[in-house]
């Protein structure tokens, strides 16, 4: 097992925590990653996006000119695709783009983002955030001391203070262990964990 690092709020290392092999040391797998994080992002369009057919355009269904005998191309309606303001042709249409991948497929993926992150040395483990009141420049500071510009928080379990202290902080999200995802570790540079979390982490995938 591996050992991290566990820090307070000033920057002094407090102890050392061990971490579990299979969970952020497993060999990493772009492939398991690459399907999940699209698999997150096509389950978060809205899939709203319509056009009208030549049925749904305002517009008459008389036939503006005669067959024949005036000299230009037939014409049936002025809503046809092929005229101005006309209907679309195989335009969009609002639809679910939302799939899954297997259960297995998501946990291997999240141990390999986590592993990655163990790799690249950019886990951060807290012993804890202790703040009286939602002071957006109090957590500023805390972030500015240990250098994060970009970072994903995970608590152990719901702290209201430390979620509107971090809500208004560019490149910053803060989430509970059970809501971790693979996109969000791959989007923001460093992952920061309270100790707690670490274990509630390692049960989840183990």
């Amino acid at each position: 097992m591996a050992l991290l690092k566990v820090y307070d709020v000033e920057k002094n290392e407090v102890s050392e925590i061990e971490v579990s092999d299979e969970v952020f040391a497993v060999p990493v797998n772009d492939g398991v990653i690459y399907e999940v994080v699209k698999m997150q992002l096509a389950n978060r369009r809205q899939g709203t996006a319509s056009t009208k057919t030549r049925s749904e355009v305002s517009g008459s269904g008389r036939k503006p000119w005669r067959q024949k005998g005036t000299g230009r191309a037939r014409a049936g309606r002025t809503r046809s695709p092929i005229w101005r303001k006309g209907g679309v042709v195989f335009g969009p249409r609002p639809r679910d783009y939302s799939y899954n991948v297997p259960k297995k497929v998501r946990r291997a993926a999240l141990r390999s983002a986590l592993s990655l992150k163990m790799k690249n040395e950019e886990i951060l483990v807290l012993r804890d955030i202790p703040m009286v009141e939602i002071k957006t420049k109090h957590f500023q500071e805390i972030l500015n001391r240990f250098e994060l510009k970009s970072a994903l928080i995970v608590l152990d379990k719901k702290n209201e203070i430390l979620e509107k202290s971090s809500r208004n902080i560019k490149d910053v999200k803060m989430m509970r262990s059970e809501g971790i995802n693979v996109f969000d570790l791959m989007k923001y540079s460093n992952l920061v964990l309270m100790e707690p979390s670490v274990k509630l982490i390692e049960r989840a995938l183990t």
